[in-house]
């Protein structure tokens, strides 16, 4: 803490001597305050620029050894980590898995080569096909009761393709069918809290709410205006309600359940979309999606 006397200081810019009413006072002026938050700013990106370059410099892999990393085998067969780790799962790419490691010997992929070609010939060249149904800015917001300016907003976000005709603007139906359909909300969530509600209930303000919401992943819709969030999900991570069994796995409990590596489990996560939240320093995985993902097959 900081005592309220007056004491004569060097002022750590400009060398001048001056007197301070804080003991914790370094600068004479806010001038000099300034001017050394700018040095302090433009070193600390000094050392980031440095540190990157560092980085980015890096010694290349020895690829000639008899076991190969997924990662090194993508850099030498030039094609990237996720079609590796699609490979490996479909059996095309044999694997030995360690405790927490995943090696492919190189004998096993020097065939890949050739394998690859013949992939690549048999995949047809997909060719886009023509937009020919759109909305109109009034049709999209009759339809999914949302602002005018919220719809140019999302749609340069998302990429979603509009044409002008005759002074108004048209939007792809598909791509905006496309992108509520993945917004909509849980048919299966009935109750709801509005924002006014959870600050009655639990005494929260606004900017309490929105971090606790996107920290703990809590399902929403929006109504116009309005914004509600899943009253079970909230009670839940309130400790109000008991979840009816566990949602989450922690990572370790989902690497020995499934026997992964770390690298392969976030793979997994990352490309099939599996909803994760952190809880302290701790990453929760859901448990429903990634028990469908890496179910057993089975024929019924």
């Amino acid at each position: 803490m900081s005592s309220k006397i007056d004491i004569q200081k060097r002022c750590k810019w400009c060398n001048a001597v001056f007197t301070a009413h804080k003991t914790t006072t370094e600068y004479c002026s806010h001038r000099c305050a300034n001017l050394a938050y700018k040095d302090r700013v433009r070193k600390q990106r000094l050392e980031s620029l440095q540190h990157e370059l560092g980085k980015s410099i890096k010694t290349p892999p020895n690829l000639n050894k008899e076991y190969l990393t997924p990662s090194e085998v993508a850099e030498l067969l030039n094609i990237g980590r996720t079609s590796i780790y699609r490979y490996i799962r479909n059996g095309t790419i044999k694997v030995i898995r360690f405790e927490r490691k995943t090696l492919v010997r190189r004998a096993d992929i020097e065939d890949m080569t050739d394998y690859l070609s013949q992939e690549n010939e048999k995949t047809p060249t997909k060719e886009k096909a023509p937009i020919t149904d759109f909305y109109t800015t009034a049709e999209v917001k009759e339809k999914y009761h949302v602002n005018e300016s919220w719809i140019f907003v999302v749609a340069k976000k998302n990429n979603i393709p509009r044409t002008f005709n005759r002074g108004k603007t048209y939007w792809s139906k598909k791509h905006m069918d496309a992108y509520f359909a993945k917004k909509a909300p849980n048919p299966d969530i009935a109750e709801w809290y509005t924002t006014q509600e959870m600050q009655e209930k639990f005494g929260m303000t606004l900017s309490a709410i929105y971090c606790f919401v996107s920290k703990n992943a809590i399902p929403k819709k929006k109504e116009g205006i309005m914004v509600y969030y899943s009253k079970k999900h909230v009670d839940i991570a309130k400790g109000v309600a008991t979840p009816e069994e566990p949602q989450y796995y922690t990572v370790a409990e989902a690497m020995e359940k499934f026997n992964l590596t770390r690298d392969q489990l976030y793979h997994y996560a990352k490309y099939h979309n599996i909803p994760k939240v952190k809880k302290g320093k701790y990453t929760l995985i859901s448990k429903p999606e990634l028990d469908k993902l890496l179910a057993a097959p089975k024929i019924e």
